[in-house]
């Protein structure tokens, strides 16, 4: 085995759950887990997995809509009140829920995400995102999405009023003096915050978190999400379809943190897809069979809302017609610029670019040997292309239990992975500081 030296660089692994799995057609396997997606335990198990594995955390995406029920299920349980459940059946692994900024007061999100972080003894980051569609926003109030630059706009000042919020108590405010205070006044402090979006007064009504500031996470695209990302970020999700696409987003938003004036090194990780087995051929096996589970009709309209074109009447086995340019594009750009991508470099057919798509929507997908697998994540890691991956395994349970026992050990052989957790809180397994208060 590699020695394992203290100072060496490790790589960031995170589980990123999504119902049965990132394949739209896992959950229509015959030995899904569909049934148990409402039951809390399989949570916990997966989580206990990537637990075993020693990655860094789990992460929940999440939404605000109900999407087509009978294409599948994204959504079952609300993450944040998984993950109080999830914390207390593991004892490292960090635990990160998506939180929208365009639909979350910053005292509501403050409140709930200290809550989580007392509970699990420093242990949950939070994924900022704006939210893109009109069928969410239209169960929070709004006609429609505001527009791209005002949820920016919006989502910075979010971050702003809720680190805020965490500053508002000291870590040493609370003195329990039975004889005086509770809390000593002087080190809890209103925050008075009035914004463009919101008006918050604080203090918040729960003490300080012992991360500090729960670790914020972000994943934009767009140059708007690329400056909220360099400015706010901690450790950021990213979409890279090959080592070059990677390599010019992980340059790119290096350079901008440190234009920022931020002395750290926020890690990215760019979501990777892995079909994992003993020989390459049983690997596409595997890829094949879900695959062949892809309903064509759900599959075209998933499509249709990645490019906001009208897919139903495209013919299969002829090439994806021509898509308007990235610039002209209103919606998620960094998805819709990977699919773009995806068409001008391999020029599938529309069934093939939905094989592609089916699952990761166009994240770096490799297929094969551990062995095989662990190069070329070796080769991202060792070439400014990541700093790590949001493993999205096409099916769960099987996805991650494949990677755990066969690719961690093959990292952790070459040096590049923890054998053991160094610390016990989410920042430490990110080498992040802890904020002061």
């Amino acid at each position: 085995m590699a020695a394992q030296h203290q100072d060496q660089r490790m790589m960031h692994l995170n589980l990123f759950l999504f119902g049965c799995g990132h394949h739209k057609g896992a959950w229509r396997h015959p030995h899904s887990s569909v049934e148990q997606l409402g039951d809390i335990r399989y949570y916990e198990r997966l989580a206990q997995t990537a637990e075993r594995g020693k990655l860094d955390a789990v992460f929940f995406a999440d939404g605000q809509s109900a999407g087509n029920v009978s294409d599948g299920s994204w959504w079952f349980l609300e993450p944040l009140t998984a993950m109080a459940a999830m914390s207390r059946a593991t004892d490292r692994i960090g635990l990160i829920s998506t939180v929208s900024s365009t639909f979350y007061t910053p005292f509501h999100a403050a409140r709930l995400l200290a809550s989580l972080d007392h509970i699990s003894g420093g242990r949950v980051g939070w994924n900022l995102v704006t939210s893109m569609f009109d069928v969410e926003a239209r169960n929070h109030g709004y006609e429609s999405m505001p527009t791209h630059a005002e949820r920016y706009r919006r989502a910075e000042e979010f971050a702003d009023a809720v680190l805020k919020l965490w500053d508002s108590w000291q870590a040493d405010a609370l003195t329990f003096d039975r004889q005086g205070h509770y809390a000593d006044p002087a080190k809890v402090q209103a925050i008075n915050h009035d914004g463009e979006f919101f008006l918050v007064d604080g203090p918040l009504n729960v003490p300080r978190p012992p991360q500090g500031h729960p670790v914020l996470f972000q994943a934009g695209a767009s140059a708007q999400g690329r400056d909220l990302a360099a400015r706010r970020a901690e450790a950021i999700y990213a979409v890279a379809y090959d080592l070059p696409a990677a390599q010019d987003y992980y340059r790119d938003i290096k350079r901008r943190v440190q234009d920022a004036g931020r002395g750290v090194d926020v890690p990215i990780m760019p979501g990777l897809v892995t079909y994992v087995a003993s020989t390459e051929a049983e690997a596409q096996a595997k890829q094949r069979e879900l695959d062949e589970l892809l309903p064509v009709e759900a599959s075209l309209r998933q499509l249709g809302l990645f490019t906001e074109q009208d897919c139903m009447s495209w013919e299969l086995d002829a090439p994806v017609p021509a898509l308007p340019p990235l610039e002209a594009f209103k919606g998620p750009q960094g998805r819709y610029g990977t699919i773009l991508r995806i068409i001008e470099t391999e020029q599938p057919t529309v069934r093939q670019l939905l094989g592609r798509l089916a699952a990761g929507g166009g994240h770096c997908t490799m297929v094969g040997t551990p062995e095989s697998i662990a190069d070329r994540m070796e080769l991202w890691f060792r070439n400014e292309g990541a700093d790590g991956f949001n493993l999205m395994p096409p099916s769960l349970p099987a996805g991650i239990e494949d990677f755990v026992d066969q690719v961690v050990p093959e990292l952790q052989r070459r040096g590049l992975f923890r054998t053991e957790y160094q610390g016990s809180t989410l920042r430490d397994h990110l080498g992040l500081a802890r904020p002061e208060s």
